[in-house]
């Protein structure tokens, strides 16, 4: 547990608590009039409610027998009521309780200062962290006569330290990922027109979901829209939505109450409660499960979020950046995804090309990658092999940008050489088999795409507009399905029957 280090000013009441206690402790030696002794205790009182701080007196087995007005005012309670019954009973948080009642024991028996941070209910209901300071008042023989605790709000510093908490996790998750924007390195008219792009958008709130192959670097985009954006000294919260368990994803993204599920001993703040004010990147939006997908579409439509186990709404400002390498529009025609929440992320989409597309970007980042590795291993270069550029230039790089740079590092330690090249046969496997005649894959893909279209227009009964027709369900204009229907060969009256 965090405790927080002692303040000047809890000193200071410390330091004026024990002046009067020291004053009380002196009336009440025998042969004093009992009228002195009501007037110190009056004047300990008027001390003790001009602090603002909660401070409540307890016997030596931690029984409460006074609480000065920040108590009263914030519990709600009436001195009677809270003598009457425990005070930690009545407006303890149940979680904390069991807790503080064991320190509590130990503490009291020890006779020694110490600290507790709990939760206490206010009287509007909500509770507050609190942090409280037991310290003791000893007799002439060292025996403990009271205890005195002062209180003082933590609240926010707790929330503030649990969002750093869930930031740092964040980061943590990315330390072991070169810190690297090789992916925008480059002068290619294609990269051109998507730097142009995350310039245009960052500067508003747009969604934005960024398309691209595997390895052609959509978080970095994401992140050059943040530090672009009104929100860059604010959060930046990733979270691969693939990595996930599809049963956890929900408490990961928005939290959860403790005891929403077996292991949820307490409640935990989410990934988009730690985002607020900032941004939050989605990335591998397309494996979101079905439930998970309705919670998202009601963050973008209401700008609210509900823990797991909750039933409170709560409000947060939160930009989304998403990104999919999977093709969408073919998930909602299988049923995958959701045709809502792909309007509602495809606000502005962002398609990143492939390093195939990018051939005359190649030579710069090599260069780049050759110098940033080379400088870890302690080597040189002098030179690049000719022939092992052109083999760069004319391989099909299915990995793009991280597949170069894993064969770049991986070169770089075998070379011994002032003269950089690689092993022909790393590339040579993989030119070939990309060589190969493209018909089949083509003659695939059409045949994957009849069959969706097929489908749709056996549930839409053969109709291909309106409401309930084939190119609603599959999110496409009525004229493009058309267009597919005349150009695939299909015969939506053989799918249907005669009647249609």
């Amino acid at each position: 547990m965090t405790l927080l280090a002692p303040h000047p000013l809890h000193q200071a009441v410390l330091d004026s608590l024990g002046s009067a206690v020291d004053v009380i402790a002196q009336c009440i030696e025998p042969k004093r009039p009992d009228e002195l002794l009501r007037q110190k205790e009056r004047e300990l009182r008027c001390v003790a409610d001009a602090i603002p701080q909660h401070i409540v007196a307890l016997g030596p087995d931690g029984k409460l027998l006074d609480a000065n007005r920040s108590v009263l005012e914030f519990s709600g309670l009436a001195l009677e009521d809270i003598l009457a019954e425990d005070l930690l009973t009545q407006i303890c948080h149940p979680d904390d309780f069991e807790r503080i009642r064991d320190k509590h024991e130990g503490a009291f028996e020890l006779g020694a200062p110490f600290d507790l941070e709990m939760r206490l209910r206010r009287k509007d209901g909500r509770y507050r962290w609190v942090l409280l300071r037991y310290n003791p008042l000893h007799d002439d023989q060292g025996h403990v006569i009271r205890w005195y605790a002062i209180g003082t709000d933590i609240d926010d510093h707790k929330h503030a330290e649990e969002r750093i908490r869930n930031e740092t996790l964040s980061a943590c998750e990315d330390i072991n990922r070169a810190s690297v924007f090789e992916e925008i390195v480059g002068s290619s008219e294609a990269l051109r027109s998507v730097l142009h792009q995350v310039a245009k958008v960052a500067r508003v709130d747009s969604t934005v979901l960024i398309l691209g192959e595997t390895g052609t670097g959509k978080e970095l985009i994401a992140r050059a829209i943040h530090k672009r954006s009104n929100r860059s000294s604010r959060p930046f919260i990733r979270v691969n939505c693939a990595a996930i368990p599809s049963s956890l994803i929900a408490s990961e993204l928005f939290g959860h109450e403790k005891g929403a599920f077996t292991g949820a001993l307490q409640r935990r703040l989410g990934r988009f409660e730690s985002a607020n004010n900032g941004t939050i990147f989605l990335d591998e939006v397309g494996e979101l499960p079905a439930e998970t997908q309705v919670a998202l579409l009601r963050v973008l439509q209401e700008r609210e979020i509900e823990r797991v186990g909750g039933s409170q709404s709560i409000s947060v400002d939160v930009r989304v950046l998403a990104a999919t390498n999977r093709d969408l529009n073919a998930a909602i025609a299988a049923g995958g995804f959701r045709q809502d929440l792909f309007y509602r992320l495809n606000v502005f989409p962002i398609h990143l090309p492939s390093l195939r597309e990018r051939l005359d970007d190649i030579p710069l980042l090599v260069e780049y990658l050759l110098e940033r590795h080379a400088k870890k291993t302690g080597k040189r270069f002098r030179s690049i092999r000719k022939r092992t550029l052109k083999l760069f230039q004319t391989y099909d790089w299915p990995g793009n940008i991280r597949e170069l740079q894993n064969v770049i590092e991986r070169a770089v330690v075998l070379c011994d050489g002032e003269t950089f090249s690689v092993d022909e046969t790393w590339l040579k496997g993989e030119r070939t088999r990309q060589a190969a005649p493209a018909l089949p894959f083509v003659a695939s893909i059409a045949e994957r795409e009849r069959e969706i279209i097929e489908a749709a227009l056996a549930q839409s009964r053969g109709q291909v507009s309106g409401p309930t027709g084939a190119a609603a369900k599959l999110g496409l204009p009525r004229q493009t399905l058309q267009s597919k229907i005349k150009s695939l060969g299909i015969n939506r009256h053989r799918i249907t029957g005669p009647s249609t």
